[in-house]
This record gives structure tokens, C-alpha cells and sequence, in this order.
């Protein structure tokens, strides 16, 4: 189990709003295209990690960023199959990894979506003999993104019939500029697992910032 990720700087939420033409790219190439924009995430050495989703009955189709530096590797999570499309590759959100490869202090990125009607479709299934099966989703998140002012304790929980297996702790922050380093420093989140929970406490000692909080569960017990 990871331990608490309380690394991105986190202060508004995310917006289903156009960027300046040719800011970004998560539209190009689409003739029907929402585009979706995330706050600006706190990026360290370890591995941080941001969920974005698009509308009800919208996929993702589309993905970019904007960074602070060049020394941020930023990447998402993609399922398996063919070919490499929107509802087999991506779904309704798309999980943004990102780390810093070089010491830059206050780096920050700000991820984009571009998102589609989804159609249905979906992947096959293809017949296998036992014990070898096709990929799957043997894990799902429980998400809970918040605004804070002050302090605010923020809690994500596995259901009934789910036990959690990895998790994380992201701050944000929803300035229309990048955050300065001070504005960074001043958000601060102590996490930390409590059987299938994680619970969250976190401190915004100047304006306000946003936590997104992820309980990485698995279903069965």
C-alpha cells in the first residue's frame, strides 16, 4: 500500500470551458469536442496523480497539459486492447500521472481532456481457456475532490463489498496562472489509510485550494 502522497497543490475545480485557440491540443482533430480544464497540480519527485472526467455520456478522447517546466513527466493511465481508442483505451475520466525529473521548486501542471459522445461499443472479450484470462478492471477509484478554506478533513471510502489496495493524496489549485512557490507551500495534507478508508487533513493557510483525495479499491473480499 502507498504511503500518503501529500504532494499536489490543489485551491478550485475543474472546468468544462474552452481554452484560448491553439493553447492546448486535447481537441485537435475532433469534430465534436468538449474540452475539460483541471486546476494546476503540485508536482514532486514522487508520483503524483489527478482524476478528470469528462460529462455524463461523454468520453474521453483527447489529452494534453500545460507545465511550468520542462523537468515535469506527465503521462495517464490507459487500459489494454485494440485497436488504441476512445471507450477501449480511455473512458468517461482520465487519471494524469505526473512527476518532476529535475529539482524545479513550485513546478505545477495543469491537465486538459477533450471529450466525445460516447457511442457504446466497448471492448471484446475474447474466449479463453481457464486459468488464462483477458485484462481487465480489477480495481476502480473512489474519488472525492473538495474546496478548502481553512481547514477541512476529507474522507474517500472503499464500499461494502470493496477493499482498498493503493490511494493518494493530491493538492491543487485553480488559479487562472500557475501558483507561486509561497501560494504552493501554504496548502499542506497529512493522509493516511484507515482500514478501507483514507482519510485526509488538510490546512489552506492563504486563499483556497482544492484536494482530490482516492481510495484505490478492489472489489471481492
Amino acid at each position: 500500500m502507498r504511503r500518503v502522497l501529500a504532494v499536489l497543490a490543489a485551491a478550485g475545480c475543474c472546468a468544462i470551458a474552452a481554452a484560448p485557440a491553439g493553447a492546448t491540443n486535447e481537441c485537435r482533430g475532433l469534430m465534436v469536442c468538449v474540452p475539460v480544464v483541471g486546476p494546476w497540480v503540485v508536482a514532486t519527485p514522487g508520483r503524483v496523480e489527478f482524476q478528470l472526467a469528462c460529462p455524463q455520456r461523454y468520453i474521453v478522447a483527447g489529452l494534453d497539459a500545460e507545465l511550468t517546466s520542462r523537468g515535469i513527466e506527465i503521462g495517464f493511465v490507459g487500459a489494454l486492447g485494440s485497436p488504441v481508442n476512445p471507450g477501449i483505451t480511455t473512458s468517461r475520466e482520465a487519471v494524469f500521472l505526473g512527476r518532476v525529473v529535475r529539482d524545479v521548486i513550485g513546478a505545477t501542471f495543469r491537465p486538459h481532456i477533450g471529450c466525445i459522445p460516447a457511442t457504446g461499443g466497448g471492448r471484446r472479450t475474447p474466449t479463453a481457456a481457464a486459468p488464462i484470462v483477458p485484462p481487465g478492471a480489477p480495481t476502480v477509484r473512489q474519488v472525492v475532490t473538495a474546496r478548502v478554506t481553512g481547514t477541512k478533513r476529507i474522507v474517500a471510502s472503499c464500499r461494502a463489498n470493496e477493499r482498498l489496495v493503493d490511494w493518494y493524496a493530491t493538492r491543487a489549485f485553480a488559479t487562472p496562472a500557475p501558483p507561486a512557490a509561497a501560494l504552493v507551500a501554504s496548502l499542506s495534507v497529512r493522509a493516511r489509510p484507515v482500514e478501507d478508508t483514507v482519510v485526509a487533513a488538510v490546512v489552506a493557510r492563504q486563499g483556497q485550494g482544492i484536494v482530490q483525495v482516492a481510495a484505490v479499491c478492489a472489489g471481492g473480499r
